[in-house]
């Protein structure tokens, strides 16, 4: 049986290079706010392809909670959702305080039941992701905010007004909220400076599908005519863009023979990085849902990398960006705008001997280095991707450790990786201490 999976580990073996096929999960991003609309109807939602992720299955505790009932097809990613028994209003600490997105019950709660009570959220520890985007633009839209004791105390007894807000900065949490919050609202919201992220076009099409109207999603301006119901619809989330991007670097990183091919993929997504890659040398062969990434080569060019919101370089590519350089064999720049403790996985980096040196919101890069396997720690969720990345072209043995990041937004990460001619096992700490002690034995008795 397996042990408690916050203790889990992976034992990656180095050298082990990746050829054949891979398939990118539906997002994580996309699912959850998809999820919370489901909270908008008494109508059954049914999502297609979602990945049984540790942020879907808080998620879906913390929505059990409020009277949401679920429940799971038989093929394991098809996820039925019914609200129509909603009973309470309140996102306790306990499981807002695990992820952050838990927050995206807020709009939805407020719009359909005119109240909510919601923790202020948590998630991983990149650095401060305040929510007065959210609770100012909920204000405008006519609703009574209070922050009491550590939760969020909001009320629209008399339902919501359409407002035309502009947002001090695009949001993507933010947006999403506002966007569900707004569907009920009378008359008409215009969000100003929104976000622009795939994941908001997303949600607006699966809530135009219920018989709301939004428009200009994927644009920074979107207008939401209120409307009296939803109804229950069918839905599969696209594709994980981010999930998508980290298997193209770790393909350009450790592909070998044919190559690999990245299935389920929208191009247009990840052009910024296809656009860096290609300038780098990487010979990406872009279809319309696919990028095949032909076997690595040494790259003697570097890049500057700045990350911005979409359709620039996102943030949560930059770890995995930066294990990828460590091999280039130029002089390389990731600045970082988004987050200020989004660094936090260099010294993990720099113990398997790669050469980094933080300047402020820069990272200096210097490629070209050999990397050597170590016990490393996961500090958040895409720096334990770039983690198992090193992992895969370290000299010997890597054991990465709080797995439990990795498994919030990677669904079955090893056992793609695996299928590709990777060497990765999970396993509990237990297990590897008992390995160490046993060896340690053997070089203690051989002495």
């Amino acid at each position: 049986m397996q042990e408690n999976p916050f203790m889990d580990v992976l034992v990656i073996e180095g050298g082990h290079k990746l050829e054949g096929t891979i398939t990118v999960s539906s997002a994580k991003n996309a699912s959850l706010p998809l999820m919370c609309a489901a909270l908008l109807t008494k109508e059954p939602v049914v999502l297609k392809n979602v990945p049984q992720l540790t942020d879907v299955k808080t998620l879906l505790k913390l929505m059990e909670g409020l009277g949401l009932t679920y429940e799971w097809g038989q093929d394991g990613s098809t996820l039925l959702l019914n609200a129509k028994r909603i009973k309470k209003f309140t996102a306790p600490y306990e499981l807002v305080s695990q992820m952050r997105a838990s927050i995206l019950v807020l709009g939805p709660l407020l719009a359909r039941f005119g109240q909510a009570i919601v923790s202020l959220p948590g998630g991983c520890a990149i650095g401060a992701r305040p929510v007065d985007v959210l609770l100012n633009g909920l204000e405008a839209l006519g609703a009574k905010i209070e922050l009491i004791d550590g939760y969020i105390h909001a009320t629209a007894h008399k339902g919501l007004k359409g407002a035309d807000m502009t947002l001090p900065k695009p949001a993507v949490t933010g947006t999403e909220n506002l966007m569900m919050a707004a569907v009920f609202a009378e008359g008409t919201t215009t969000i100003r400076n929104a976000a622009r992220e795939p994941e908001i076009v997303d949600l607006a099409t699966m809530l135009n599908n219920m018989g709301a109207e939004v428009k200009g999603a994927g644009t920074d301006t979107i207008t939401i005519e209120g409307c009296s119901k939803l109804w229950g619809v069918t839905y599969t989330p696209l594709s994980d863009r981010i999930e998508a991007g980290t298997f193209i670097l770790t393909a350009a990183m450790a592909g070998t023979g044919e190559g690999v091919t990245i299935e389920n993929v929208v191009p247009e997504h990840n052009q910024a990085l296809i656009d860096i890659l290609q300038n780098l040398g990487v010979e990406l062969e872009v279809g319309e849902s696919s990028v095949h990434v032909p076997a690595a080569k040494k790259l003697s060019k570097g890049a500057f990398v700045t990350t911005e919101p979409f359709p620039g370089f996102p943030t949560d590519l930059q770890a995995q960006m930066m294990a990828f350089l460590t091999q280039t064999t130029g002089q390389s720049t990731i600045k970082e705008t988004i987050y200020e403790q989004r660094f936090m996985h260099v010294p993990e980096l720099v113990r398997m001997g790669a050469k980094l040196h933080i300047d402020g919101q820069e990272c200096k890069i210097t490629g070209g280095t050999n990397l050597v396997g170590a016990p490393v720690m996961a500090t958040d969720l895409r720096a334990s991707a770039s983690l198992v990345m090193a992992g895969l072209v370290a000299e010997g043995r890597t054991i990465l450790r709080r797995v439990y990041h990795l498994d919030r937004g990677y669904y079955r990460l090893e056992e793609k990786l695996n299928a590709l001619g990777a060497k990765i096992t999970r396993k509990s700490e237990q297990q590897v201490a008992a390995e160490f002690a046993a060896k340690l034995k053997l070089v203690y008795e051989a002495k």
